[in-house]
């Protein structure tokens, strides 16, 4: 029996049109780390022109922090559609799923080591071979274990706020590593690629600590869960039917979660509002966000209109590599050189250009071929002979 990638009719127009839509927030939020040494800096206090601050906690409140677990769900919905396919054609999907995980894996790995160390593509792969040990569960529990996963993040992070005693105190500034700032801005400022190379894995020391990938799997694994569980529901191919729910989720979920988001900033900015910001109202924001989409997706002229924008999420892994390539090559010294000489406004310029730029090569990309290189590449990789038949690598 033969196992292929989603054929291009069988593709779900608005799942496209949100990775898309995802594309342009992790730019936003990923451009801080292509011009300053994120590492090694508390953005909230780095910066100190007027301007720059109104920008920065802009950009914290309608981004930092929602696209992530947007993202996240969309790679667990994703990852669950195949498997359910698999089922269907009677291909085992155990045989594939974690073939594909480690070419995700060895890309990001290539990603994080000689392109930019501020990847997620790894931390992905990683959630990933967790998640398909729960494919097989039924939606109510995949649920269940993501809640309590998440649950028990939050309590162990206010327990240890409430036994420092700072849990309602005013955050305070935390103290840098002068050394590695520096090091930072002469090395991808001024340096040559090798200089950059071994400040990159410098900064990867410290973004993928053992600790970082234990809290991805109480942060990014249960939004991956919750995806899978929204997938077994058909959620998404059922939006006209579920456009109430839809509906609502919108509202309050960028009600709420732009409100949570901004209380740091409407009041004192304590450890406890900062926290309910990142881990509460970040989520919650990202799920108003794909519910808008969503219900605008139902419109009858948002197929033509947003088509860009799927064409983009069509190849979003292609995208996500292509950003860090240019925006490496505009700000490090073996490029235009702009690295720390940027403001938060000319970054986020910036990115509307590359991400404008993207669009329009996605058009003219996918109106000669069926899908991404990477994309193409990744799925040879993945489905060239399953139980014993060769598999066809259609159009997507």
């Amino acid at each position: 029996m033969k196992f292929q990638p989603t054929l291009m009719q069988e593709r779900v127009h608005t799942i496209d049109v949100l990775r898309g839509v995802s594309l342009l927030g992790i730019l936003l939020v990923n451009m801080y780390g292509f011009y300053l040494p994120q590492p090694h800096i508390d953005l909230a206090y780095w910066f100190t022109e007027a301007k720059d601050i109104i920008w920065q906690q802009t950009l914290d409140i309608y981004v930092q922090s929602s696209f992530y677990p947007l993202f996240s769900i969309l790679f667990g919905y994703g990852l669950a559609m195949q498997y359910m396919k698999s089922q269907k054609t009677g291909i085992n999907f155990y045989k594939f799923a974690p073939k594909r995980l480690l070419i995700i894996l060895t890309i990001g790995l290539i990603h994080a080591f000689l392109i930019w160390w501020g990847d997620i593509l790894v931390m992905y792969a990683f959630c990933g071979f967790f998640l398909i040990v729960f494919m097989r569960l039924k939606s109510p529990w995949l649920i269940t274990i993501a809640l309590v996963l998440n649950a028990m993040m939050h309590a162990f992070i206010l327990f240890i706020y409430q036994l420092a005693g700072v849990l309602n105190m005013e955050v305070e500034q935390i103290s840098v590593n002068i050394v590695m700032i520096q090091n930072a801005i002469t090395a991808y400022g001024t340096g040559t690629w090798m200089d950059a190379l071994t400040q990159r894995i410098a900064d990867l020391s410290i973004q993928m600590r053992i600790d970082m990938w234990i809290i991805s799997l109480f942060t990014i694994l249960p939004y991956m869960l919750v995806g899978v569980a929204a997938a077994k529901w058909r959620l998404i191919e059922r939006a006209k039917e579920l456009k109430i729910m839809w509906l609502i989720f919108a509202v309050v979920g960028i009600g709420l979660g732009l409100f949570i988001k901004s209380a740091p900033y409407m009041y004192n900015r304590t450890y406890l509002l900062d926290y309910l910001k990142v881990f509460i109202g970040g989520p919650i924001l990202a799920v108003g966000y794909m519910a808008a989409i969503i219900v605008i997706c139902l419109l009858p002229f948002a197929i033509k209109l947003l088509s860009p924008l799927a064409k983009l999420g069509r190849m979003s892994m292609t995208m996500y590599i292509m950003q860090s390539v240019v925006a490496t090559f505009i700000f490090y010294s073996f490029g235009f050189g702009l690295y720390g000489k940027m403001t938060v406004q000319m970054g986020v310029y910036m990115a509307l250009g590359i991400f404008i730029v993207q669009l329009i090569l996605a058009e003219l990309w996918l109106s000669k071929f069926s899908q991404g290189p990477i994309e193409a590449a990744m799925k040879k990789l993945t489905y060239p002979v399953l139980t014993g038949c060769k598999t066809t690598i259609s159009k997507q």
